[in-house]
């Protein structure tokens, strides 16, 4: 197991590698001088070859990557051409707010959707299976933004029940967060807790017809013991797959959730550093999400063998 986890993680540090060289190179060719857009269109020449010349925009484009990674390795993240802060105060203050949204929605996901596909699986045929399965289907098709407008306009505008945007910290406000957090985390849920109850469903179907799951009923056992340990412990293989999957889908889904709810999440940062060329915040929040995705990837891929006494990594 030891030697896996060292060959994961020096494979997760290649992949990081690559993808903020990718996301450097295409920041490259995007259309727009950052130095231009941060001083104004009416700035003198001479001003922008030298804001060009501090930021390193003068050099080789291979050189400007190297001078970035060899300021990351020393911690130095960089200076926000747009907001005029260093990227480390910007993530201080935007990480948490989507960390929390995304959190909250994966343990969402997991727990309904685990819940409602095994209920699907071991009440095949049935009315509730019928009605699961269309709620699945139907989370899977629905646009985040679609759900958010809608959301909005039912919860917040026509009842009135739900603050319609912002974001209060539940450490200060554990009641005005709560509500401002509902819909949010609901819409960001819904396309992975969706895909959660199909997979579950059919990994459990799979997983029922097996030889050792008749043993156990042949041997007397409770129907909680038989599905619970015996039955969802195996199914849940794929569907833990899956939930790695869920964490870069959950990064994508809070760019929309957190622009439809106006929240100050790192997902409405990225969208506007993308909009304004603030190319350094944008290759820092490349880098953090590929760590982070790497990162639940790898969790993902030790938890295989406590699953599956079967598996073997050695």
């Amino acid at each position: 197991m030891g030697t896996y986890i060292i060959r994961r993680v020096i494979m997760a540090v290649i992949v990081i590698f690559v993808i903020t060289f990718i996301s450097f190179m295409i920041m490259q060719i995007v259309p727009g001088d950052p130095a231009r857009v941060m001083l104004g269109m009416e700035a003198p020449q001479e001003q922008i070859d030298a804001l060009r010349k501090e930021l390193w925009l003068d050099r080789p484009v291979l050189i400007q990557y190297a001078h970035w990674i060899g300021n990351i390795l020393r911690g130095d993240f960089g200076r926000s051409v747009m907001y005029q802060e260093n990227v480390k105060d910007l993530w201080a203050a935007r990480l948490p707010i989507t960390l929390n949204l995304s959190l909250l929605a994966v343990v969402l996901s997991a727990i309904v959707g685990i819940s409602a596909g095994t209920v699907s699986a071991i009440t095949r045929g049935s009315v509730i299976d019928q009605i699961i399965s269309v709620l699945a289907n139907t989370g899977i098709a629905i646009p985040i933004f679609w759900l958010g407008i809608l959301g909005i306009y039912l919860f917040g505008l026509h009842l009135g029940w739900l603050p319609i945007q912002g974001y209060t910290s539940p450490f200060e406000d554990f009641w005005l967060s709560l509500k401002k957090l509902v819909m949010p985390v609901i819409c960001l849920a819904v396309p992975g807790l969706a895909m959660m109850t199909r997979q579950t469903r059919s990994s459990m179907l799979e997983v029922v017809r097996q030889d050792y799951i008749r043993t156990a009923w042949a041997k007397g056992l409770s129907r909680r013991v038989v599905i619970i340990r015996h039955a969802l412990k195996n199914a849940l293989t794929p569907v833990t797959t899956l939930l790695g999957f869920m964490v870069p889908m959950m990064v994508g889904g809070s760019v929309l959730t957190e622009t439809v709810f106006n929240i100050p999440g790192m997902g409405r940062l990225l969208v506007r550093s993308v909009l304004n060329k603030d190319f350094i915040v944008v290759e820092a929040g490349v880098l953090l999400i590929a760590i982070v995705v790497s990162l639940a990837n790898l969790i993902v891929d030790i938890s295989y063998g406590w699953l599956d006494p079967r598996i073997r990594y050695e």
